[in-house]
């Protein structure tokens, strides 16, 4: 099943480099839309530069860990590890100067939710979000569409929990 997924067929790649590659062309791909006119020597003084886009998305990686931990009601491992994996996803083709990850990481766990099937409403998920509820509301609601077409619509995550629960089951019979 897994080897005929999408997952297998368009999210694994065979290095690092590969990966890197992508995230290199996202991240040139701003600058050269958005920085056509500031000299090149002084471009990464306004930009970011793709490593640390990279650490920035790690950074919010543990806040969506921790925003998974405290949700209320306790939000199952399936839900989390789609999430992740749906964040990781989109920053591969996107950079986070286009895109504030705040806003994509609450996105992806709120379709996260939906697709593993954790009934909750929009208005129970933002009350686990502090501030401006509303706001949080509009901006999830505006970014999910833009993050099924970035994900190319493939919301099928094969998260490694099922069969190491199966496992485990066999061992304990």
């Amino acid at each position: 099943m897994f080897a005929a997924s999408t997952q297998c067929k368009h999210w694994m790649f065979s290095n690092e480099e590969e990966l890197n590659k992508l995230r290199e062309a996202a991240n040139t791909n701003h600058i050269q839309t958005y920085g056509k006119n500031i000299d090149a020597v002084a471009k990464y003084d306004f930009f970011l530069t793709p490593e640390e886009e990279k650490i920035m998305v790690k950074r919010f990686e543990l806040h969506l860990r921790d925003f998974c931990k405290r949700f209320q009601p306790s939000m199952p491992r399936c839900v989390v590890g789609t999430a992740f994996h749906y964040f990781k996803r989109f920053y591969i083709n996107n950079s986070v100067m286009n895109y504030h990850p705040k806003e994509i990481m609450v996105t992806c766990i709120y379709l996260a939710c939906k697709v593993e099937e954790f009934n909750v409403s929009i208005q129970q998920f933002v009350a686990n979000i502090k501030g401006d509820r509303e706001k949080a509301t509009d901006i999830i609601l505006n970014n999910e569409l833009l993050l099924m077409e970035q994900l190319n619509f493939h919301l099928s995550i094969h998260n490694p929990f099922r069969p190491v629960e199966g496992l485990l089951i066999d061992i304990k019979a």
